[in-house]
């Protein structure tokens, strides 16, 4: 365990439409992953997003575009303070959550500014996504969440998901006894190489001051860089 980054910091944001204190199947797989980093002493803080009031939007700020409050505020520190961040979201009609499609948005609304290094603020940190349903849909919407997250900056390393499935139509879900999803060896080998790998990549990149900064700088490329690649061609 010597070779884990005891410094690194998680964020782990459930897209369940379920508001606390109402049991969420996400959260309890999500917990298979947290309690790794418990006994691990890696920093984590764990948010329901239907529990905070956020607008829907592409703008680091809401009430600057007709919105009274924006909830988003509350959490916004930690997803940037924190090295991994892994979302969650059950499964509806194949898709994920619209909690999930909602927090994604948010996160692109912050994607254009830029860190200390004049990268684009998710380089350096890492990202992936835990799903729970009772239909087919899993890999769809690990999918288009990792997509996303790489898109806007984001590292994804390998197995950067895991899930869990129950019978296609109604009937248990993952809390639920009778499933007997909590002794699933394929969902709990994917939640554990998930989480490690989330720890592993996230502790290369910090050691390593993250991304290298050559090629990618969104502040040279607009201070003079661009002009440089047209005389290229």
């Amino acid at each position: 365990m010597s070779n884990i980054d005891s410094n690194l910091r998680a964020c782990y944001i459930n897209c369940t439409l379920k508001k606390s204190p109402n049991p969420s199947h996400t959260e309890g797989l999500m917990r298979l992953s947290l309690d790794i980093l418990d006994r691990l002493s890696i920093y984590n803080e764990y948010f329901r997003l239907v529990d905070y009031n956020i607008p829907a939007g592409v703008y680091p700020d809401m009430t600057e575009h007709g919105y009274q409050t924006d909830g988003f505020s509350k959490i916004k520190r930690s997803i940037l303070d924190a090295d991994i961040l892994v979302i969650g979201s059950p499964i509806w009609l194949g898709e994920k959550s619209s909690e999930c499609v909602k927090l994604i948005e948010r996160l692109y609304g912050l994607s254009g500014m830029t860190n200390a290094q004049g990268q684009y603020l998710y380089y350096g940190k890492v990202g992936g996504c835990i799903i729970t349903g009772n239909e087919d849909g899993a890999k769809h919407v690990a999918m288009s969440t990792l997509y996303a997250l790489q898109h806007i900056g984001y590292t994804i390393p390998p197995q950067a998901d895991a899930a869990w499935l129950g019978e296609v139509g109604p009937g248990p879900s993952y809390l639920d006894e009778e499933s007997e999803a909590q002794d699933n060896d394929f969902t709990n080998r994917n939640i554990t190489f998930m989480t490690y790998n989330l720890l592993h990549m996230a502790g290369l990149l910090k050691s390593n001051n993250g991304i290298p900064n050559i090629g990618n700088n969104a502040k040279s490329w607009n201070n003079g860089e661009r002009w440089a690649f047209r005389k290229m061609k």
